[in-house]
């Protein structure tokens, strides 16, 4: 997690994709990282979690990634969630909820919010941790937003 906690650091001071970033394990080896490209590619699929996907399916030569972990530092939106579910990921940890990125602008779909996120967490195996550390990262930036 602290990987994925360092890209979306990096991702924020490039300004150039977003504050979010994304790890995928297999073991106690790291087999995929990204940060999200959304603003300096111009395609709004370039998630973290969508890239590092496809970082780990192109260097394992295979669509299922069953035996691997995602780290996120952000709770993985409907689409990212997807995508990890047709790759057969174990289990997903995240930082930040998706709660905590609506409070720093972070908008998901009505119908992410609307659901039971119990029942999300336990299909998608999915559990927080680092919270505060993934908070930082956008705390960080926005209090140098206020000192511009």
């Amino acid at each position: 997690m602290r990987r994925a906690i360092q890209l979306a650091c990096e991702g924020r001071d490039m300004d150039n994709g977003g504050p979010f970033g994304a790890v995928i394990t297999k073991g106690d080896k790291i087999i995929a990282e990204s940060r999200s490209e959304v603003l300096c590619k111009g395609d709004c699929t370039q998630h973290a979690e969508i890239r590092a996907i496809q970082r780990a399916c192109k260097k394992l030569n295979t669509s299922n990634l069953q035996g691997c972990v995602l780290y996120s530092s952000c709770e993985p939106c409907m689409m990212c969630l997807g995508a990890a579910h047709w790759a057969d990921i174990d289990y997903i940890y995240y930082g930040a909820s998706a709660a905590d990125a609506k409070k720093f602008g972070f908008k998901y779909s009505d119908m992410y919010y609307d659901s039971d996120s119990d029942k999300r967490h336990k299909e998608f195996k999915m559990i927080q941790i680092c919270r505060e550390d993934a908070l930082a990262v956008w705390e960080k930036a926005e209090v140098e937003e206020m000192h511009v």
